[in-house]
């Protein structure tokens, strides 16, 4: 029984990472993931994916995730191939709800967007009023002031 072009799906806890300083964990996952690999499929030549090292990396060096979903892919030449595994769930209901709330979602944007663009010519329109305001107030001072004067 060989197990050349084995693959294996695990779910890691990466919580041994919050150990180390704040600096180094998400170098400290990466170690992890490798550790786990080798123990786990007994090989040393381990190499991770483009998008895993991606998706570990999106948060930053302080804030890894916590747990992350691998699938280990085991070649011939004795190299594991770590990449990170994505259910694809295809129940009809999923689907339909996922269809469902997007056009709600849509339309409130455009309504938000609606009463926004409504809200700011009013805005506007109150500006100038109390600018004409000002300004008739000062004229009728400055005629008042001349009347005096006389």
């Amino acid at each position: 029984m060989s197990e050349e072009n084995t693959t294996r799906i695990y779910t890691v806890n990466l919580a041994k990472a919050w150990d180390t300083p704040k600096y180094r964990r998400t170098d400290r996952v990466i170690n992890i993931i490798k550790e786990f690999t080798q123990r786990h499929m007994q090989t040393n030549k381990v190499k991770i994916d483009q998008d895993l090292n991606r998706h570990i990396w999106s948060r930053g060096k302080k804030n890894p995730p916590r747990k992350i979903r691998l699938r280990m892919i085991k070649e011939d030449d004795d190299t594991v191939v770590v990449s990170s595994f994505i259910e694809e769930k295809r129940t009809e209901l999923s689907e339909e709800s996922v269809e469902v709330k997007e056009p709600k979602v849509q339309e409130e944007k455009k309504v938000e967007k609606v009463e926004k663009v409504e809200k700011e010519p009013k805005v506007q329109e109150e500006k100038k009023v109390e600018k004409v305001e000002k300004v008739e107030k000062v004229e009728k001072v400055e005629k008042v002031e001349k009347d005096k004067s006389k």
